[in-house]
């Protein structure tokens, strides 16, 4: 029996979460939720961009959605500039007895250690009164920078190092809070957006070095942050908008895991919104984009993730892999017990159920 699901926005990775909730025959859309007015009433068909009629018209009230009792909901709103808000919702629907699988907010793919207490606890409380779990994930953070590293550390007598890196043309990228809000693509370099601030950067990826080294066995004696900018030549437009003249078009940044005064983990981020800033830093494996998992050991690996997609560049690609990633776990999320899940706690066979509709053309 196809698992009745609830869908919460049509963002540039819910839009794709949903086209494959729809798709997927092991699923059965029970519901869409929205925040945008000019999104209601709306077929859920049109806002996922197929051709097909659901019967599901999209709302903007979650508590009439929940109404249904869907068995999961796959929460895909902005997380980063609305925390308390996301958190709010999330505790709605765990305690309904709708489990979740969502993208955001990031914090809680493993929120021990970055949030306090009394942010995690509520959610914890939401889980035991609807019976339900949580899984938050991505690309990265995500299975980039905790499935693959440990995937490949299986095969190692040693390691020493774990270096994840994500290597991109955001140029096609069109998420415009994402880009000028948060990661502050076209300010005045040295005018700091929120993730480069003191301890931003160590917050949103911290949570994937700590469940790193959990994973490992090990606990970090520190997180350490670095970054550079790179001004615009001249000014430039990308799908977001307008680059000036001096305002950032690209930026590097590491996050890394400390322990005995050495880097033992680390996430490499190099973003460019023109292919040919900065060429001395790292270069992606394909044009475009990629993911780079590095580990110096016994055996050593540098393996390069060259993600492409039918449907759009290397930017949709990405996207896609982190929904997939979200959808996917789903039936493993409902199974599991009450609770905050992360990668530690779900088996590895997440990808059970993908074949189906190739199998049963």
């Amino acid at each position: 029996m196809a698992i009745r699901v609830l869908h919460v926005a049509t963002g540039n990775v819910g839009r794709i979460a949903l086209a494959q909730l729809i798709e997927d025959p092991r699923f059965e859309l029970a519901g869409l939720v929205v925040s945008s007015p000019g999104k209601v009433g709306r077929d859920a068909g049109e806002l996922a961009g197929l051709d097909v009629v659901t019967g599901v018209a999209a709302t903007a009230d979650l508590e009439a959605a929940l109404a249904a009792r869907p068995e999961c909901t796959v929460y895909c709103a902005i997380g980063e500039t609305r925390l308390l808000d996301a958190l709010a919702d999330i505790g709605r629907i765990l305690a309904a007895g709708s489990n979740v699988v969502a993208s955001s907010p990031v914090p809680l793919i493993y929120p021990w250690g970055l949030l306090p207490d009394r942010m995690i606890r509520p959610v914890e409380d939401a889980c035991r009164a609807g019976g339900t779990s949580i899984f938050v994930t991505g690309v990265d953070p995500g299975w980039v920078n905790d499935l693959l590293p440990f995937a490949i550390a299986s095969t190692c007598q040693r390691v020493e190092q774990v270096r994840c890196s994500e290597i991109a043309d955001y140029a096609s990228y069109d998420g415009g809070p994402v880009m000028f809000d948060f990661m502050g693509f076209g300010r005045p370099v040295g005018d700091l957006p929120k993730i480069l601030r003191p301890g931003m950067l160590a917050a949103s990826w911290g949570v994937s070095l700590r469940m790193l080294a959990r994973g490992f066995g090990f606990e970090l004696d520190e997180i350490t942050e670095w970054f550079e900018q790179e001004p615009a030549p001249e000014a430039f437009d990308v799908a977001a908008g307008h680059i000036p003249a001096g305002g950032m078009a690209a930026v590097r940044f590491q996050i890394s895991g400390v322990v005995g005064g050495r880097e033992v983990l680390v996430i490499d981020h190099t973003t460019r919104l023109r292919g040919d800033l900065r060429p001395d830093w790292p270069q992606p494996a394909q044009d475009g984009g990629s993911y780079r998992v590095e580990i110096v050991g016994e055996p050593s690996y540098r393996v390069d993730v060259c993600p492409t997609s039918a449907k759009g560049d290397h930017n949709y690609a990405a996207i896609a892999a982190g929904a997939g990633r979200v959808v996917n776990a789903i039936p493993d999320v409902i199974a599991a017990p009450p609770g905050l899940r992360t990668p530690l706690d779900l088996p590895f066979t997440t990808a059970r159920g993908v074949f189906a509709a190739a199998l049963t053309d």
